[in-house]
């Protein structure tokens, strides 16, 4: 069956920091397209959660954005490191800073070589 998803994901690992005003969480990207991404982190929020991403791109800049989780899955433990999807899909609502740095980051990311 074909991805019905017509936004292009990459697979690209990169550190972030999420938080929903309580406290700092850190992950890791799994997938990243120009309007969401999934955070593979056992520290998952339920849906509709609004949440506060830091995204500390290879080169050290720095994104800061608000986005709201679509879906997540939780797995125990001692799993987290054997399950491909433990963590989060995520939507971006709006990027307080960084936008154009990001928009440059994912055009390079995305172009094939």
């Amino acid at each position: 069956m074909a991805d019905k998803r017509d936004i292009r994901r990459i697979k690209k690992r990169i550190t972030i920091n999420f938080s929903d005003d309580k406290v700092v969480k850190v992950g890791f990207t799994q997938d990243i397209s120009m309007i969401g991404m999934f955070i593979h982190t056992p520290y998952v929020l339920p849906p509709n959660s609004k949440i506060k991403i830091k995204i500390i791109l290879p080169e050290g800049d720095v994104v800061e954005l608000m986005a709201v989780v679509m879906w997540a899955k939780k797995v125990p433990p001692n799993l987290f490191h054997l399950a491909k999807k433990s963590g989060m899909g995520v939507r971006f609502l709006r990027f307080n800073s960084g936008e154009e740095v990001f928009d440059k980051y994912f055009d390079k990311i995305a172009t094939p070589l």
